[in-house]
């Protein structure tokens, strides 16, 4: 991913929660051609694209 300053995010989820990330970094990982993928990258790229379909959602929202 990029440059950015990066922050610790210390968080506790269920086992069968950690064992769906672990999962998803693996397509990740057989899916993209990028070399080694990391848990904070796949979980940052969930986020962002999250985000955006939050950001579409809330415009579509206000033109009702």
């Amino acid at each position: 991913m990029g440059e950015e300053k990066r922050v610790q995010l210390n968080v506790r989820v269920t086992k069968e929660t950690l064992e769906k990330l672990d999962e998803i970094v693996e397509y990740y990982q057989q899916h993209t051609k990028i070399g080694r993928v990391y848990k904070g990258d796949v979980l940052t790229d969930i986020i962002d694209k999250s985000y955006e379909v939050m950001n579409k959602q809330k415009k579509n929202i206000r033109k009702i």
